[in-house]
């Protein structure tokens, strides 16, 4: 991912009349300026790909490459503005006067195109109205004056090359056979009912739900109906949550419960979403990088970063081609380590389950009680198990535990925390926060009472677990751009198979498309991306990233 002396930047912006111009510059010359017709520019764009290392600058990848993916250009290196404008407008190692400027409010402001506007030229598209070549000389500024130039430049270009990959998965998308899924619900649900009626098994469930409840007209899906008819039933609830469900001695709980279960398919897996969003034998979310503050990714349509373990069964490889399906074990806990530069767990990180570690150095007695204390650091447990653990492993991990410590006070005392590579928390914006900014050599007091102390602690917990999930969020970041490099690579090496090619992205999660000859070194190479990105991110310091890797037909038999 890092730049190189023969690496041209090109940059991109849309003229009117339906034209592009593109200014190239090589090295600190001059820039040379050709205007191409849009009709033109993925010939173009192509060309100069094949020409040699080209890096394109432009407003925003969702806006550009869509298109040219579409006319089957790919782009090895972009810088995408607007991502990167997000990441230096919130980064402590950023003197933020360098990216002020005119329209530097509309950069703020600016949104991802929406799937049906990943047009080129869209009409009344707010980006026009922005300078690309002034964003792109105030972020190379801000850049070239940071004392941690060499971070951020690294994470300025994994978020560019994560916005590549995300339009390429959603051009590409994940294998899906909808007579696989249409029978997965045929036997959990019964026929396909028609619109606005149960399936047979909900509707039964349901009727069992009145019968034990005695309650003849009861629509179940009405938490208020349903609240009521359990208390004239005799039943002393608070809320219907499957949790006060399942702690009751009723009839109703069996019924009720898998009415719950099967209700959820229906609404998040059933046959509406089908319809919406598996095409051509694919499944087609819209992926977003960037889109939580924590530099994790979000989506748009059809729930892709949340696809339950009941369907995955339909994400089945084209006939002669497999799936590999790769994550890596308690990301989270391993970033810790290795950011704290704490050896001991570290050292506890070299076996395959970090839990386990803890329990072989002594650190703690079980598997149970090392996973509570871990999580408990991370997302602040003060109470139950994580609570009674986190002291013994403040003595054994200091410098992890001392890490997210400092976090969670820079949190309460209203201050930004900073991933690894400098991506910025948001600034926190209660009252007591307001408070805490005014203070000037004083001691902290309480902002707005009780309410005060507990938003500063929420916000603290907040903090905390920011740099753990932002790095985290790094790590996979650079996985994932090292990785889609390697699998172009690899297809240029063995051609006439096919490319194998990423389809799914998810935290620390990835699945990769291949032909069933190239998919042996679709594992090593998954491999040695993860190896690739924990060396980028901290060096050689002895932290452990091991994944599970399965070759499979179909994703639900990763496991």
């Amino acid at each position: 991912m890092g730049e190189t002396a023969r690496v041209h930047r090109v940059l991109l912006r849309r003229l009117d009349g339906g034209r592009a111009e593109l200014s190239e510059r090589a090295g600190h010359g001059p820039a040379t300026v050709t205007r191409v017709a849009v009709e033109e520019l993925a010939d173009v764009v192509a060309e100069r790909e094949r020409g040699g290392d080209v890096r394109w600058v432009w407003d925003d990848t969702t806006r550009w490459y869509p298109a040219l993916l579409a006319a089957g250009v790919r782009v090895a290196r972009c810088t995408d503005l607007r991502l990167c404008h997000a990441v230096l407008h919130r980064s402590p190692l950023v003197d933020r006067a360098l990216l002020a400027g005119a329209d530097a409010p509309g950069w703020t402001a600016l949104a991802p195109a929406g799937p049906g506007e990943a047009a080129l030229f869209p009409l009344a598209d707010p980006a026009d109205a922005l300078d690309p070549a002034a964003e792109d000389e105030r972020q190379q500024a801000a850049l070239a004056a940071s004392p941690h130039r060499a971070r951020l430049a690294l994470l300025l270009a994994a978020e560019s090359s994560g916005a590549l990959a995300a339009a390429e998965m959603t051009a590409a998308g994940l294998p899906w056979r909808t007579d696989v899924h249409e029978r997965l619900l045929a036997r959990a649900l019964g026929p396909r009912p028609a619109a606005g009626a149960r399936p047979a098994v909900l509707e039964g469930l349901a009727a069992g739900i009145r019968a034990a409840l005695r309650a003849p007209e009861l629509n179940p899906d009405s938490p208020a109906e349903l609240l009521r008819a359990l208390r004239v039933a005799g039943l002393r609830v608070e809320d219907t949550r499957s949790e006060t469900v399942e702690r009751l001695e009723h009839p109703v709980a069996a019924p009720l419960l898998e009415y719950r279960r099967l209700s959820r398919l229906m609404t998040a897996n059933g046959w509406a979403w089908l319809d919406a969003w598996v095409r051509a034998g694919r499944f087609r979310p819209v992926f977003l990088p960037g889109g939580v503050v924590t530099g994790r990714w979000a989506s748009h349509g059809g729930g892709a970063l949340s696809v339950p373990a009941a369907v995955r069964s339909a994400a089945v490889a084209d006939d002669g081609w497999r799936l590999v399906v790769a994550d890596v074990a308690q990301l989270e806990p391993r970033v810790l380590a290795a950011m704290s530069c704490d050896t001991a767990m570290a050292e506890a990180a070299r076996s395959a389950d970090l839990y386990a570690g803890m329990v072989t150095a002594g650190a703690v007695a079980t598997r149970a009680e090392a996973k509570a204390g871990v999580l408990g650091a991370m997302y602040g447990g003060t109470r139950g198990e994580s609570g009674r653990m986190l002291p013994r492993l403040a003595r054994r991990y200091p410098r992890a535990v001392g890490l997210v410590e400092e976090a969670a006070r820079a949190g309460e005392r209203g201050e930004v925390v900073r991933t690894l590579l400098g991506r910025g928390s948001p600034p926190p914006s209660g009252a007591w926060a307001r408070q805490e900014a005014d203070l000037v050599d004083e001691p902290p007091r309480p902002g707005g009472g009780d309410d005060g102390d507990r938003e500063r602690r929420a916000w603290g917990r907040f903090t905390r677990n920011f740099v753990v999930q932002g790095t985290g969020a790094e790590w996979a970041l650079c996985w994932l751009a090292d990785l889609r490099n390697r699998l172009w690579r690899l297809g240029e090496e063995r051609p006439g198979e096919g490319r194998a090619h990423l389809v799914f992205f998810l935290h620390d999660e990835v699945v990769v498309h291949t032909p069933a000859a190239l998919a042996p070194a679709v594992a090593e190479e998954v491999a040695a991306a993860a190896a690739t990105a924990g060396r980028l991110l901290f060096g050689g310091f002895p932290v452990d990233f091991p994944l599970d890797v399965a070759v499979v037909g179909s994703w639900a038999e990763a496991g």
